[in-house]
Protein backbone atom coordinates (compact mmCIF):
# COMPACT_ATOMS: atom_id res chain seq x y z
CA UNK A 1 0.00 0.00 0.00
CA UNK A 2 1.45 3.33 -1.00
CA UNK A 3 1.73 6.26 1.40
CA UNK A 4 -0.95 8.13 -0.55
CA UNK A 5 -3.36 5.17 -0.48
CA UNK A 6 -2.78 4.70 3.25
CA UNK A 7 -3.46 8.41 3.85
CA UNK A 8 -6.70 8.29 1.84
CA UNK A 9 -7.87 5.21 3.72
CA UNK A 10 -7.17 6.82 7.11
CA UNK A 11 -8.80 10.07 6.02
CA UNK A 12 -11.89 8.17 4.83
CA UNK A 13 -12.20 6.25 8.09
CA UNK A 14 -11.89 9.47 10.10
CA UNK A 15 -14.43 11.21 7.90
CA UNK A 16 -16.87 8.31 8.27
CA UNK A 17 -16.46 8.35 12.03
CA UNK A 18 -17.25 12.07 12.12
CA UNK A 19 -20.38 11.90 9.95
CA UNK A 20 -23.73 12.40 11.70
CA UNK A 21 -25.40 9.45 13.38
CA UNK A 22 -28.68 7.94 12.22
CA UNK A 23 -31.18 10.69 11.60
CA UNK A 24 -34.56 10.25 13.21
CA UNK A 25 -35.17 6.52 12.89
CA UNK A 26 -37.78 4.97 15.10
CA UNK A 27 -36.95 1.42 16.14
CA UNK A 28 -39.67 -0.45 18.03
CA UNK A 29 -38.56 -3.65 19.74
CA UNK A 30 -41.34 -6.14 20.41
CA UNK A 31 -41.30 -9.68 21.76
CA UNK A 32 -40.91 -11.44 18.40
CA UNK A 33 -40.03 -8.67 15.94
CA UNK A 34 -38.39 -5.27 15.52
CA UNK A 35 -39.92 -2.53 13.41
CA UNK A 36 -37.66 0.08 11.81
CA UNK A 37 -39.75 3.12 10.82
CA UNK A 38 -38.76 6.02 8.58
CA UNK A 39 -34.99 5.67 8.84
CA UNK A 40 -33.32 8.58 7.05
CA UNK A 41 -29.89 6.97 7.12
CA UNK A 42 -26.83 8.72 8.49
CA UNK A 43 -23.36 7.51 9.32
CA UNK A 44 -22.44 4.43 7.29
CA UNK A 45 -20.16 2.92 9.97
CA UNK A 46 -22.86 3.37 12.62
CA UNK A 47 -25.33 1.66 10.29
CA UNK A 48 -22.95 -1.30 9.94
CA UNK A 49 -23.03 -1.61 13.76
CA UNK A 50 -26.82 -1.26 13.83
CA UNK A 51 -27.14 -3.89 11.11
CA UNK A 52 -25.00 -6.33 13.09
CA UNK A 53 -27.14 -5.85 16.21
CA UNK A 54 -30.43 -6.18 14.34
CA UNK A 55 -29.32 -9.19 12.31
CA UNK A 56 -28.19 -10.99 15.45
CA UNK A 57 -31.26 -10.07 17.52
CA UNK A 58 -33.01 -13.38 16.85
CA UNK A 59 -36.10 -11.42 15.76
CA UNK A 60 -37.66 -10.56 12.44
CA UNK A 61 -36.77 -7.00 11.41
CA UNK A 62 -39.56 -5.26 9.52
CA UNK A 63 -38.49 -2.20 7.52
CA UNK A 64 -41.42 0.19 7.28
CA UNK A 65 -42.14 3.63 5.89
CA UNK A 66 -39.23 5.41 4.22
CA UNK A 67 -35.83 3.72 4.40
CA UNK A 68 -33.20 5.84 2.73
CA UNK A 69 -29.48 6.31 2.40
CA UNK A 70 -27.51 4.17 4.88
CA UNK A 71 -30.76 2.46 5.97
CA UNK A 72 -30.74 0.60 2.66
CA UNK A 73 -27.88 -1.50 4.06
CA UNK A 74 -30.44 -3.20 6.34
CA UNK A 75 -32.57 -4.59 3.53
CA UNK A 76 -30.42 -7.66 2.90
CA UNK A 77 -30.24 -8.93 6.48
CA UNK A 78 -31.22 -12.59 6.65
CA UNK A 79 -34.02 -11.73 9.13
CA UNK A 80 -35.31 -8.59 7.36
CA UNK A 81 -38.43 -7.97 5.33
CA UNK A 82 -39.77 -4.85 3.64
CA UNK A 83 -43.18 -3.54 4.57
CA UNK A 84 -45.48 -3.78 1.54
CA UNK A 85 -45.83 0.02 1.48
CA UNK A 86 -42.17 0.83 2.21
CA UNK A 87 -40.21 3.23 0.04
CA UNK A 88 -36.47 2.67 -0.36
CA UNK A 89 -34.23 5.61 -1.31
CA UNK A 90 -30.73 5.52 -2.76
CA UNK A 91 -28.23 8.32 -3.41
CA UNK A 92 -24.50 8.86 -3.51
CA UNK A 93 -22.93 8.96 -0.06
CA UNK A 94 -21.81 12.50 0.70
CA UNK A 95 -20.00 14.47 3.31
CA UNK A 96 -22.88 16.22 5.13
CA UNK A 97 -24.03 19.52 3.65
CA UNK A 98 -21.76 19.17 0.62
CA UNK A 99 -21.77 17.54 -2.81
CA UNK A 100 -18.47 15.79 -2.04
CA UNK A 101 -18.65 12.04 -2.55
CA UNK A 102 -15.99 10.50 -0.30
CA UNK A 103 -13.89 7.59 -1.57
CA UNK A 104 -14.65 4.01 -0.49
CA UNK A 105 -17.98 4.72 1.23
CA UNK A 106 -19.95 3.61 -1.83
CA UNK A 107 -17.98 0.35 -1.77
CA UNK A 108 -18.85 -0.25 1.88
CA UNK A 109 -22.51 0.27 1.05
CA UNK A 110 -22.28 -1.92 -2.07
CA UNK A 111 -21.00 -4.81 0.04
CA UNK A 112 -24.51 -5.06 1.54
CA UNK A 113 -26.41 -5.10 -1.78
CA UNK A 114 -27.06 -7.96 -4.20
CA UNK A 115 -28.63 -8.87 -7.52
CA UNK A 116 -30.33 -6.06 -9.47
CA UNK A 117 -30.00 -3.63 -6.57
CA UNK A 118 -26.21 -4.02 -6.65
CA UNK A 119 -26.19 -3.60 -10.44
CA UNK A 120 -28.28 -0.40 -10.22
CA UNK A 121 -26.11 0.88 -7.35
CA UNK A 122 -22.89 0.35 -9.28
CA UNK A 123 -24.24 1.70 -12.56
CA UNK A 124 -26.33 4.68 -11.39
CA UNK A 125 -27.36 5.28 -7.81
CA UNK A 126 -23.94 5.63 -6.19
CA UNK A 127 -23.36 8.71 -8.39
CA UNK A 128 -26.77 10.34 -7.88
CA UNK A 129 -26.90 13.49 -5.79
CA UNK A 130 -30.70 13.24 -5.92
CA UNK A 131 -32.62 10.59 -4.00
CA UNK A 132 -33.81 7.72 -6.22
CA UNK A 133 -36.94 6.24 -4.64
CA UNK A 134 -38.33 2.80 -5.35
CA UNK A 135 -41.21 0.87 -3.83
CA UNK A 136 -40.82 -2.32 -1.82
CA UNK A 137 -42.31 -4.22 -4.78
CA UNK A 138 -39.77 -2.72 -7.20
CA UNK A 139 -36.98 -3.53 -4.74
CA UNK A 140 -38.19 -7.15 -4.60
CA UNK A 141 -38.33 -7.28 -8.41
CA UNK A 142 -34.67 -6.19 -8.56
CA UNK A 143 -33.66 -8.47 -5.69
CA UNK A 144 -36.03 -11.46 -5.44
CA UNK A 145 -34.10 -12.73 -2.39
CA UNK A 146 -35.59 -9.84 -0.39
CA UNK A 147 -38.77 -10.70 1.46
CA UNK A 148 -41.90 -8.58 1.59
CA UNK A 149 -43.43 -8.65 5.10
CA UNK A 150 -46.75 -10.44 5.54
CA UNK A 151 -48.23 -7.37 7.23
Amino acid sequence: MTQRTRFRLIATILMLALMPLAAGAEIRVKKTYIDVYDDRGGNVLEMVKTRYKLENSGKEVRIRGYCRSACTMLTTMRNACLGPNATIGFHAPRIPNTKIIPPYVDQVMASFYRNGILRKWNAEWRYSLKMVKISAREYHRLDPATRICAQ
